[in-house]
């Protein structure tokens, strides 16, 4: 069980057993999390999913109190289980938003990748330094696919640390994450198989089911708990799926992390259809915890796992240093890789060996998971004060994203064009979804500092939301 399941339980039983009072205040979430031993934004997790269980509910500037006795606190997701889209049709409206992040002077909380000034850029260009001085003529060659051997190594290592057998041979180092998830994707399907996606899934996803023709089942998933896998099941009974393409840790939009127990039985399950996993998880070195999520791959005892991740989120976005442990499936992802990018960059492959080869990339996460988890918190409350009652702020411990609900029929698609007039970039929940399931929702990145600037653009996104959910009414 994990923390803030923990948290919640306890906080549960205490409230049943009368220890907190219908109206009474519960600490406050700095002080809960001094008594809990537990970090500031597992509280806010824990005090999150309590209030949408109906077992709390936040007051305007003072904090949160307990509601009065329900017979059913159960939250449950309201879109169908399982959506069925024969011909995906995303990559128009996702190419509009991200062109629309460029704007010259925009407050930009559309951006995929973190603040860049977080990342150790002094120590990665004395890495990359040294390597133009030690290229030879062969370095190319030497770094072909499967690409350079001691950055293999040193991402096997890292596998080892979680106890993960994962040897060199079976990673294939790409072009980002994107290339080894699409290539992943395209070494176990032909045009016009199933694919299961989430729902709301990273849009990169059904980018890549569009190019490759692919069809989409994607599965109700929920911001706290990720997929059903009732309703995954159903899915491989009824259709004749060849993979899914899930992320387990800090999902993008959701941001929810899989369980132990949840990872342990999709893998079963996946297994038992004889379905691959593709895994996206890119964020998986940005939890707040004190321990790293295993990937799903830990639990995958037949080689259904292909896991995908990268150094674009953690370490550097321009590198474009990304990798597959692809297990069985190495060559024949080699080869399609030669077919279209040939090969990650040999330069910068040998500059991330370089680096890795010391201890700041250790010293750089700590202090990255640190910042973002500040910048996520100081971020939650200035929505918290400035969005109306009606938006749910879906806030998890780990990586940079808040996925925010309005009430069904609300237009976020809109929204975000009004926000584009006033000089702010969201993004809508449209790009999300094969279909208009979840276009009451957008998602914003938190990992920036926020400046005066960012606190006007809140208090903006606050009036808007306001006049549009007034002429609903």
């Amino acid at each position: 069980m994990k923390k803030y399941e923990e948290l919640i339980e306890q906080i549960r039983r205490q409230i049943q057993n009368e220890i907190w009072q219908t109206g009474e205040k519960l600490p406050s979430l700095r002080k809960q999390a001094e008594m809990s031993g537990v970090s500031l934004m597992t509280v806010v997790h824990a005090y999150q999913v309590l209030e949408s269980q109906g077992w709390i509910v936040s007051r305007a500037r003072s904090g949160y109190v307990v509601t009065p006795k329900i017979e059913n606190c159960d939250s449950t997701p309201s879109n169908e289980p399982v959506q069925k889209t024969e011909s995906v049709d995303i990559n128009d409206f996702v190419f509009e938003v991200l062109q629309a992040s460029r704007t010259p002077n925009i407050t930009d909380f559309g951006k995929v990748y973190p603040d860049p000034t977080l990342y150790p850029r002094q120590h990665v260009n004395k890495s990359l330094i040294s390597t133009a001085r030690t290229l030879s003529a062969s370095s190319a060659m030497d770094n072909l696919p499967p690409g350079n051997l001691e950055l293999r190594q040193h991402i096997a290592k890292r596998y080892a640390a979680q106890g993960l057998a994962v040897h060199p041979d079976e990673i294939v180092i790409t072009t980002g994450a994107l290339e080894a998830l699409n290539l992943s994707l395209q070494s176990v399907t032909q045009p016009g198989d199933w694919v299961v996606v989430e729902s709301p899934t990273f849009y990169g996803a059904l980018q890549s089911l569009q190019r490759l023709s692919l069809r989409a089942l994607s599965i109700r998933t929920h911001p706290t708990d990720g997929i059903d896998l009732e309703s995954l099941e159903d899915a491989l009974q009824s259709h004749q799926v060849k993979a899914c393409w899930l992320m387990t840790n800090h999902q993008n939009p959701l941001g929810f992390t899989l369980s132990l127990e949840k990872k342990k039985r999709l893998m079963a399950l996946l297994s038992k259809y004889d379905v691959y996993l593709i895994e996206d998880d890119v964020y998986n070195e940005l939890y707040f915890g004190s321990e790293k999520p295993l990937p799903a791959k830990a639990f995958d005892n037949h080689g259904k796992a292909l896991h995908c991740s990268s150094f674009s989120k953690s370490l550097v976005a321009g590198f474009r240093i990304g990798w597959v442990a692809a297990g069985k499936m190495a060559v024949t992802i080699q080869k399609l890789q030669m077919m279209s990018t040939l090969s990650a960059s040999a330069p910068i492959q040998m500059t991330l060996a370089s680096y890795l080869s010391t201890r700041n990339y250790e010293r750089h996460l700590r202090q990255l998971r640190r910042t973002l988890e500040q910048r996520k918190f100081a971020t939650w409350q200035e929505l918290r004060n400035h969005l109306p009652a009606q938006v749910n702020i879906n806030c998890t411990d780990g990586g940079y994203f808040l996925w925010l609900e309005l009430p069904r029929g609300f237009d976020a698609t809109e929204l975000y064009r009004r926000a584009l007039k006033e000089n702010i970039c969201i993004t809508p929940g449209k790009m999300f979804s094969a279909g208009d399931f979840h276009n009451h929702c957008f998602r914003l990145n938190v990992s920036f500092e926020l400046s005066d600037l960012r606190l006007r653009a809140i208090r903006t996104l606050g009036e808007l939301i306001r006049s549009m959910l007034a002429t609903r009414s």
